[in-house]
């Protein structure tokens, strides 16, 4: 074979390895291309069915009035989780600039490497103090917590009984675990019943509820639960992240409002709401539980300890709940003034004396109109819509907080008064 033959021999597959990249970027532009174009359609669904979830954006600091981008003068805020009006007390604020000052922004590490302060132990320590259970564990969200809690306690001998209207992050919580799976009707202790019966056989059966469920503001039947759970041999664990801090005489939450602290054996809440509103969530329950959560938790293992800050401010508000059970006590009446003011105007509102005060509206696309239109008249409120609750169940959902005043909640009823009329809502 001559050179110059030999050359172009080798040529032809060099040529094919040169004119690759171009073949394979051609086939990754076409992939983007076709990801976009699903998306899209995914998107023009959600706003073709008027469920469109738009961020408005907030220029001050979280409270009961707020500046809204777009919006003059001061808001008044009747959708946040700032049940206790602690997001922006002098006193949570002051002990997230301590703790700033003195143990730094972050850890740059998860718990058991080096992420571990007396901060975290401290705050710990209050909390389960606060719940008056045996130990504590504190994760970055209590979405983390229900997705660290039933993989580790929970095998495939096992059984876990939950609440079919329970929140996102349980439902996730419970897929990760290998135990037998069972849903039973929403606070329906005949089906829970029929459930524990039916899974007599396993090792352990954990029943799992919210403690108050939060598009609805209705409370679970503790007391109910933890009597079939004794008679059947099963443990109760509730999700406290809507009672914690202002239920029950002196805002322990839903097992003390129903008289069965002592018969809760698992309780996981959050941080992100009344206690200071800034993150973070935990598990609080028998120390054998918390160690092995420690050892075995994925979302604790893997995911950065909370930072200073948020750890100084939430045990600050901790503090102020354990001296005192004043501020958890003016929630009922204001509760109640905003329910019975809004049923008299022919308002149709969920739940019962709880802050989470649901104006059911049925249609998504008046659900998020008439939000629209009562932040003209000042008032800040969101409507939920499918997935967030179920097809035909949209509504406003207005939550009450002790730093509302009774001009706040007599202002947020006229605005809902004026625009139920605009919209052939009430008469």
């Amino acid at each position: 074979m001559s050179l110059r033959k030999a050359a172009q021999t080798l040529a032809k597959p060099l040529g094919g390895v040169l004119r690759a990249p171009a073949q394979v970027l051609n086939r990754s532009y076409s992939a983007v291309a076709e990801a976009r174009a699903v998306l899209k359609n995914e998107l023009d669904g959600i706003r073709a069915a008027g469920t469109w979830k738009a961020e408005r954006i907030i220029t001050s600091t979280q409270g009961p009035q707020i500046n809204v981008d777009g919006s003059s003068g001061s808001i008044l805020n009747f959708c946040a989780n700032n049940y206790l009006g602690l997001s922006s007390h002098p006193e949570v604020v002051q002990g997230g600039i301590d703790a700033l000052k003195s143990h730094g922004a972050g850890l740059s590490s998860v718990r058991f490497i080096c992420g571990t302060q007396d901060l975290h132990k401290n705050l710990e320590q209050k909390l389960a103090q606060f719940h008056e259970r045996e130990d504590c564990i504190l994760y970055a969200s209590c979405f983390d917590a229900n997705a660290g809690l039933f993989e580790v306690l929970l095998g495939p001998d096992d059984a876990v009984l939950s609440d079919e209207l329970n929140h996102a992050s349980i439902i996730d919580g419970i897929r990760l675990c290998r135990a037998k799976r069972m849903r039973y009707k929403h606070m329906d202790l005949s089906d829970l019943e029929a459930k524990l019966k039916e899974s007599q056989s396993s090792r352990m059966r954990l029943v799992v509820t919210d403690g108050v469920f939060s598009m609805d503001g209705d409370v679970a039947p503790l007391q109910g639960i933890c009597d079939l759970a004794e008679q059947y041999g099963a443990m109760v664990f509730i999700d406290e992240c809507h009672a914690t801090g202002f239920l029950g005489a002196r805002g322990r939450g839903t097992d003390e409002l129903l008289g069965v602290m002592d018969r809760v054996q698992i309780v996981n809440s959050t941080l992100g709401k009344a206690l200071g509103g800034a993150a973070g969530g935990y598990t609080v329950g028998p120390k054998p539980l918390i160690d092995l959560l420690r050892q075995r938790s994925r979302p604790y293992l893997f995911s950065n300890s909370l930072p200073p800050p948020v750890v100084g401010s939430a045990t600050k508000a901790v503090e102020l709940l354990l001296a005192s059970n004043e501020i958890a006590q003016s929630m009922t009446a204001k509760t109640m003034r905003f329910r019975n003011k809004m049923t008299e105007a022919g308002f149709t509102i969920g739940g019962s004396a709880h802050p989470i005060c649901p104006v059911m509206l049925g249609d998504a696309r008046l659900a998020s109109v008439m939000s629209d239109d009562m932040l003209k008249l000042g008032i800040y409120v969101i409507g939920f819509s499918y997935p967030v609750v179920p097809k035909g169940k949209a509504r406003i959902r207005v939550q009450i907080s002790a730093a509302h005043t009774d001009e706040d909640i007599d202002r947020c009823v006229d605005a809902f008064i004026q625009t139920g009329r605009k919209h052939g809502v009430v008469s």
